[in-house]
This record gives structure tokens, sequence and C-alpha cells, in this order.
């Protein structure tokens, strides 16, 4: 997997976390899957609101820093 790219939930928070990528290709939370491993996508597959809440967390991250 690519260092560094970020990894957001289907609602579309970022995800800072572990994650591991499944045999079927899915990215998952945690270093390994467990029960609680939840899917997590990278920005260009998002849905389109998710998409928009996405973005407006990025630019507020962005201007944090």
């Amino acid at each position: 997997m690519a260092k560094g790219m970020l990894h957001f939930t289907k609602a579309g928070n970022v995800h800072t976390g572990d994650v591991h990528k499944m045999p079927d290709g899915s990215i998952h939370t945690g270093k390994t899957h467990t029960k609680s491993s939840k899917p997590v996508m990278h920005f260009k597959d998002l849905p389109p609101a998710a998409k928009n809440r996405a973005g407006q967390r990025m630019a507020v991250m962005l201007a944090k820093k």
C-alpha cells in the first residue's frame, strides 16, 4: 500500500490508524483483521456526499497546520 495515502470511512471521516489489505483487495482498519475491523477507502472511491464532508474536513485540518 502507498505510504502516506489517506483512508476514509464511508461517512467521509479520515482514518489515521493502521490498515491492512484483504485478499479481495479491499482495505480495512487495523494492522490485522479482527471482528472490529471496518472497511475504509481512498478519497476517489467515496460516494459524492462523503467526498464533500471529507473535503471540508481536510480543508480544516490543513488550515490548522
